[in-house]
């Protein structure tokens, strides 16, 4: 059973949840949940998102089993009652203010349904402000809290359905806002100078029995940092921030697909502390989910009053393979941390150019 999270240290509950006034057309807010059973069988991502000066609210949920991944997607017009989170079959409902939120999707007829709860079992750890530019332009601008926890309730896909609960069921769950490029394209205009040549980003958040853990870094093509975070949370609410620590991704050969990674951090007292992550099922969020780089869907565009849809792929098609090396990748995450074992999610996408992982251009592979 989660534990019982009255007692948050008052400085640990995110301070900067505000909503951002602005009148750039990327302002976004955004959900997203991951549910597995430990198993590397499956994996539900999950999301809902308002893009309030583009006037659109739209959802999505990915399931993937064996070599099948189901997703279905709803977009809408936004209302004026931003409490109301619910758009097509999908809707979130929150139970009580970072400990218990209810994730729904009606969408039986299109493969995929759910009623989920999520249990917290650890506080929410804010993340560092993330500000990405290229050149004078800001092409990110975003705030973000992240937590872990248990699922309960039930989950349908495409006629089988799974009994959820919290003893098997791993949550974890980000909320951003702020700005990021959504919606249609913007007008080409100058081109960038020096042009984008890649970025090298990892998130792990991961549950163990005692504590959690999250870090989320980020890198240019030449191996420099750009956003540097890793911090252990324990049941009572202490944070712990584990360094600086340095990350080897394991990639399976010809690919860029990570099977692991080693992650070596430095607790406050100076101690080694090395957690091993090995990767059991992925689904790219760039393929059904919306994220950069899907060529089939983009958060923020305008599909027209009450759309919903579903779509299926087979990973081991060539043509969805060869898009996984251009984006952002979720994976089924076990891992061991001082004898201890946890689970969560590995989250990684090696994209262009990174000089540390010898990636000299965006076609380059793991020997």
């Amino acid at each position: 059973m989660p534990v019982p999270l009255d007692e948050y240290p008052v400085h640990q509950v995110p301070l900067s949840m505000r909503y951002m006034e602005t009148s750039d057309k990327n302002a976004y807010d955004r959900s997203i949940f991951q549910a597995h059973d430990r198993t590397g069988e499956i994996l539900l991502i999950t999301g809902l998102g308002v893009y309030p000066n583009l006037g659109v609210i739209d959802a999505y949920a990915c399931v993937r089993r064996g070599d099948r991944h189901v997703a279905v997607r709803a977009s809408d017009a936004l209302g004026d009652d931003r409490m109301v989170q619910e758009v097509g079959p999908f809707r979130t409902e929150v139970i009580e203010p970072l400990r218990g939120i209810r994730v729904v999707c009606d969408g039986d007829e299109h493969g995929v349904g759910f009623d989920l709860t999520f249990e917290a079992t650890a506080p929410p750890i804010e993340e560092p402000h993330h500000v990405q530019r290229a050149g004078d332009k800001i092409l990110l601008d975003a705030c973000r809290f992240c937590q872990v926890g248990a699922w309960n309730g039930v989950l349908r896909v495409e006629g089988d359905e799974y009994a959820v609960t919290s003893d098997r069921w791993v949550a974890t769950r980000d909320r951003s806002w702020g700005i990021r490029p959504v919606g249609e394209a913007v007008p080409a205009g100058r081109p960038a100078d020096p042009a984008f040549e890649g970025m090298w980003w990892t998130y792990v958040p991961l549950r163990f029995d005692d504590f959690a853990v999250v870090l989320v870094l980020q890198e240019d093509p030449d191996g420099y940092r750009t956003l540097n975070d890793c911090t252990r949370v324990w049941r009572d609410g202490r944070l712990e921030q584990l360094g600086w620590p340095r990350v080897s991704v394991r990639y399976a050969p010809g690919t860029r697909t990570p099977t692991g990674a080693t992650v070596s951090g430095t607790t406050p007292d100076g101690k080694p502390l090395r957690i091993e992550v090995e990767s059991l099922l992925a689904v790219p969020l760039h393929v059904g989910a919306g994220y950069g780089g899907d060529p089939d869907w983009s958060h923020g565009t305008w599909h027209g009053p009450a759309f919903t849809e579903r779509v299926t792929y087979d990973v081991t098609d060539d043509a969805v393979a060869g898009r996984v090396m251009f984006g952002v990748v979720d994976h089924v995450a076990r891992a061991t941390c001082d004898g201890a074992e946890g689970w969560g999610l590995f989250e990684h996408g090696a994209i262009g150019r990174h000089d540390p992982s010898g990636f000299a251009d965006w076609f380059a592979v793991a020997p």
